[in-house]
């Protein structure tokens, strides 16, 4: 017997680039509204409560991350986005906002965290 009334859930931790991601995709599909958000500032005592609840689930918990089906868990926003588009009905790639985002302020967000780690371990191995 499956959960008819099951509501997927998606948790966003304040302030995350691939929580935005998630976020910014649902709200332009029109999925806001099918899916249940459990969003937490990081720090606090609802984030610590998320953490236990995911933990099971998970070797290591990160955000973005969506229980899509009851007892089915996620934590990549790639593949979040992949299993919601088809529901929507809505390529991302041909969402203006989310394409924007993506392509623009999230890229570049990226590309200097991946060059901050890369002086971060120059500067370790001097």
């Amino acid at each position: 017997m499956t959960d008819n009334t099951f509501k997927p859930i998606v948790y966003l931790k304040e302030n995350c680039p691939f929580c935005f991601k998630v976020r910014l995709f649902l709200l332009e599909s029109g999925l806001a509204s099918e899916v249940e958000t459990r969003d937490f500032v990081p720090g606090t005592e609802q984030e610590e409560a998320i953490q236990s609840e995911l933990s099971p689930h998970f070797e290591k918990v990160s955000f973005p991350t969506a229980q899509l089906e009851p007892g089915r868990y996620v934590a990549e926003s790639d593949d979040i986005v992949a299993f919601f588009a088809p529901k929507a009905g809505r390529d991302p790639a041909g969402m203006t906002v989310y394409r924007n985002y993506v392509n623009g302020v999230f890229s570049m967000a990226m590309k200097l965290w991946k060059e901050n780690q890369e002086l971060k371990k120059a500067a370790s191995a001097a």
